[in-house]
């Protein structure tokens, strides 16, 4: 079952569409978490390190529901 998953994240379409929604989901999160900091010129080491996971988990997620799309038109 990890196999499968791992397989998906050489699946260039797969990783293009999770790539999409990390930009535009990310980006919105960033604005609503990080945006007065950022533009108060106040991002601390941490303030950056929880900007980066805030791209990193709507990648993953997105990854994972293509996954489990996936996984169930196989099963169905």
């Amino acid at each position: 079952m990890m196999g499968k998953f791992v397989s998906m994240l050489a699946d260039r379409r797969a990783r293009a569409i999770s790539l999409r929604v990390a930009i535009v989901v990310g980006s919105t999160l960033f604005a609503i978490n990080h945006g007065h900091a950022l533009a108060t010129n106040k991002m601390t080491r941490n303030r950056w390190f929880s900007g980066l996971l805030t791209y990193c988990v709507p990648y993953l997620v997105s990854l994972h529901g293509q996954y489990q799309g996936t996984d169930h038109e196989n099963k169905g």
